[in-house]
């Protein structure tokens, strides 16, 4: 049974009919739903404020502090979904690998996994570990009423990038070495890190989450035959280990133009895409049975609003004839963002595809 009663491969009665939700299946919606990428965070000066010297990961195990974040972007934008205000390795910190959140540079792995002894210290993820996530989202889901949450986790590949390389990394140099060179370590370890994550998952979505992602956002640094060999298997684990919900899921990566039909086929109901490929020929790379979601280049919240509107046209025109299209940017909103221009273009996208 979900939070709001209802049972496994249903949705919750209070969301089911949103357009975010319909959209997601495929359905037809009274307008392009639209929510935004890292929309609770540093562009909004509310959440710089209620942020002001607690960490990162602080942030994300304090329930109230989590629900007052994640409804910041509904309240001011008037975006058709929220999404769960945390970080992809909270998952990680919550079993015990010590990692920190490094202002300016990112996650920061104490001890890197290196070898095949480094396994044993990621154990399995129990809802015990993330007691906070399960109390923040059922404060979140009585605020929310009919606008859904989506949970979220990042995906294998990109949570052994962080641990092989002990951070961020432009290359990989540490995480395709094992990848290539101990394929049967490499497996392991995204098998274990499957695992995890469809643990993170399934406590978000028990919880009362309406959709989940999956952010794989450091895997366009593969090639297609790779990421088949080397990381589908652990993406499709992930998928299947929460498909009986009934939840939609959504899987997204950056510069994965090339990797878009094999994303589809790991199990994502929805296939979020860059700015790199537009939409029309994303569905083709794709394939029928897919809803997409995207995707305006961020930088473009930067320039004129007249640019803006011009540019949301097109990705609006390259998603006519899409099965079903939600509407975001093609990664995250950049920190230095003018609020005010997301909330324009959320009504822009409304009005202009009201139905």
């Amino acid at each position: 049974m979900s939070a709001n009663g209802s049972p496994s491969g249903q949705q919750p009665t209070a969301t089911y009919d949103s357009p975010f939700l319909k959209a997601c299946r495929r359905e037809p919606v009274p307008h392009t739903p639209v929510w935004f990428m890292r929309q609770a965070g540093r562009s909004l000066p509310e959440y710089r404020k209620v942020r002001e010297g607690i960490g990162m990961l602080d942030s994300c195990m304090r329930p109230e502090l989590v629900t007052e974040i994640t409804l910041q972007p509904v309240r001011r934008h008037g975006v058709d979904a929220a999404i769960y205000f945390s970080d992809i390795v909270v998952p990680l910190k919550a079993i015990g690998i010590d990692l920190d959140i490094k202002p300016g540079v990112g996650p920061v792995v104490d001890r890197p996994v290196r070898t095949r002894a480094d396994l044993a210290r990621l154990r399995d993820l129990t809802p015990e570990d993330v007691s906070y996530v399960t109390e923040a989202i059922g404060l979140l889901t009585r605020e929310l009423g009919t606008t859904p949450l989506i949970g979220f986790a990042g995906a294998p590949f990109t949570l052994a990038s962080y641990l092989v390389e002990g951070g961020p990394s432009r290359t990989y140099e540490n995480a395709k070495a094992m990848m290539y060179g101990d394929p049967e370590l490499w497996a392991d370890l995204l098998d274990r890190l499957a695992d995890i994550t469809a643990g993170f998952l399934k406590v978000q979505i028990e919880a009362g989450a309406s959709a989940v992602q999956l952010f794989d956002s450091w895997v366009g640094a593969l090639a297609p035959a790779d990421y088949r060999r080397s990381v589908m298997p652990a993406s499709a684990k992930v998928f299947r280990a929460v498909a009986d919900y009934g939840v939609p899921r959504i899987h997204f990566g950056v510069g994965t133009g090339e990797l878009l039909k094999l994303m589809g086929e790991a199990g994502a109901d929805v296939v979020g895409v860059d700015w790199r490929v537009p939409l029309d020929e994303a569905a083709r790379r794709v394939g029928p049975g897919k809803a997409l979601q995207g995707n305006l280049d961020p930088t473009l919240l930067f320039s004129t609003r007249e640019a803006v509107e011009a540019r949301t046209r097109e990705v609006l025109d390259a998603a006519a004839g899409l099965e079903g299209h939600i509407f975001n940017l093609g990664h995250g909103v950049l920190p230095a963002t003018d609020p005010d221009a997301l909330t324009r273009l959320v009504e822009h996208v409304h009005a202009e595809t009201a139905r």
